[in-house]
């Protein structure tokens, strides 16, 4: 069977191509069941094998304008399996499964769904969110897309998970631990600052969710928190905004639509 022709194929992390029908993991052949997301960066996608349901997301491997990519999308998913690693076992979290090829990773599948907008969830959601949070703080992790609600996911059971941990920063010399890369070339005061301050960004943007969904759970002090940014979140709207416009602009003109899809439609609802 001949397939379609993918228009502006450089737009997707894997150009013409889809995610694999089936792949081998361990205990296995996994078979491809439905693609949650394909963009610039990666491609994310749903499998089911012998030990149930899992998820492929495989980093960028297509060139860009004559230029080789596949070291971003290698580079990429070696960062975010190293975050996977760090937090396997906690509660609220994907359990890690492995890297697939060179710019693959798979975790386990977590039944629920990305947070809706102006859903109500139970409760102690948020509660246990900032508590997922703060573990992730303690080991020096910012999780730093939290902006995002698709990042969310309200568990079958009612409870917070967290997914996508691609661009989450993880200062390996926090509390005196041994920095290696990179990160030996930074001075000791400016990576704690970055943490910092990424951390603070994190826990005002739980917030801003906590208001937009469940503000009858907030205190005064938290709903005043709410509201206050910080410069640096403000500093990084300012700096970003260009490149959003420009890339929405593209989007517009090569695509009809302005945004990628997002994990937060109603059609992202059913996993079955």
């Amino acid at each position: 069977m001949v397939q379609p022709k993918v228009k502006h194929a450089w737009l997707r992390a894997l150009g013409p191509e889809d995610l694999p029908p089936s792949i081998m993991l361990a205990d296995g052949e996994y078979r491809h069941l439905r693609t949650f997301k394909h963009d610039f960066f990666a491609a994310t996608g749903l499998y089911e094998g012998p030990s149930g349901r899992v998820v492929l997301k495989m980093g960028r491997v297509v060139g860009l304008f004559g230029l080789p990519m596949a070291w971003l999308g290698e580079l990429l998913a070696g960062h975010e399996a190293s975050i996977y690693q760090e937090v396997d076992g906690l509660d609220g979290v994907p359990r890690w499964l492995g890297r697939w090829g060179r710019t693959g990773i798979v975790h386990a599948f977590v039944e629920g769904h990305p947070l809706q907008r102006n859903e109500y969830v139970p409760d102690d959601f948020f509660p246990r969110l900032e508590a997922l949070l703060a573990e992730l703080h303690r080991r020096g992790i910012a999780y730093v897309d939290l902006e995002k609600r698709e990042n969310i996911l309200v568990c079958a059971d009612g409870s917070p998970a967290l997914i996508d941990f691609q661009i989450s920063y993880k200062w390996a010399g926090y509390q005196g631990g041994r920095r290696t890369g990179w990160q030996r070339l930074m001075p000791a005061s400016v990576g704690n600052l970055l943490l910092t301050k990424l951390q603070q960004g994190d826990r005002y943007h739980v917030l801003k969710h906590r208001r937009r969904h469940r503000p009858d759970t907030l205190t005064a002090e938290q709903l005043a928190a709410s509201y206050r940014r910080g410069w640096y979140i403000e500093l990084h709207r300012r700096a970003s905004w260009p490149f959003t416009a420009l890339r929405r602009l593209v989007l517009k003109l090569l695509t009809g639509r302005s945004r990628s899809p997002k994990q937060d439609g109603p059609e992202f609802l059913n996993t079955k």
